[in-house]
């Protein structure tokens, strides 16, 4: 179920430009798109949720732009409202690399998870469900351990919609039962 009303589609566009303006000249890792693919292709992914808005798929177009844009959180509370801001928010990571070893940041980064809404949480599966594949497809070595940090992950997610939270899980596991098979 959606709000797509006109004032819905004028706010997702208005996240979809400014996204893809902070993101300039920034490439996906894997592949060497223009980093835009990647929000473009979880808002895409929230849209399958059982209740979406307009203001989730905002937020999802808009979710790494305080962690990898240098975008305040006061600048999109400026240009998109607070709901949007502090959407954005949850899904940036707390952590910083001086904070200790990658399992005590990830520790960090779930912790925070655990106590964003429910939109926010859909939204970083959605996040999860994009990166994932691009993961597994380009990143055997990482894939090891990526898949065992994005299952603790999940375990803490509990209010995300619940068939995006499946389908990642499906995702995560699927590669440790191919392993257990060819053992």
């Amino acid at each position: 179920m959606s709000d797509l009303t006109s004032g819905g589609m004028q706010l997702i566009a208005r996240a979809d430009a400014f996204a893809e303006k902070a993101h300039t000249g920034q490439k996906r890792k894997y592949t060497g798109e223009d980093y835009i693919v990647h929000p473009r292709a979880v808002a895409e992914i929230v849209k399958t949720a059982a209740y979406w808005s307009s203001t989730m798929v905002a937020a999802a177009l808009l979710h790494d732009v305080i962690e990898d844009c240098g975008v305040t959180r006061e600048q999109l509370k400026d240009q998109f409202g607070f709901v949007i801001a502090d959407l954005v928010f949850w899904l940036s990571n707390v952590s910083k690399p001086g904070d200790g070893n990658r399992a005590k940041r990830k520790a960090m980064d779930a912790a925070h998870l655990s106590q964003a809404p429910a939109a926010a949480q859909t939204i970083k599966v959605a996040d999860l469900i994009h990166n994932t594949e691009s993961i597994i497809a380009h990143d055997p070595d990482f894939t090891k351990v990526y898949l065992p940090e994005k299952m603790a992950l999940l375990r803490v997610m509990t209010d995300a919609d619940q068939r995006l939270w499946e389908r990642a899980v499906l995702m995560i596991i699927q590669p440790e039962i191919s392993d257990a098979v060819e053992s």
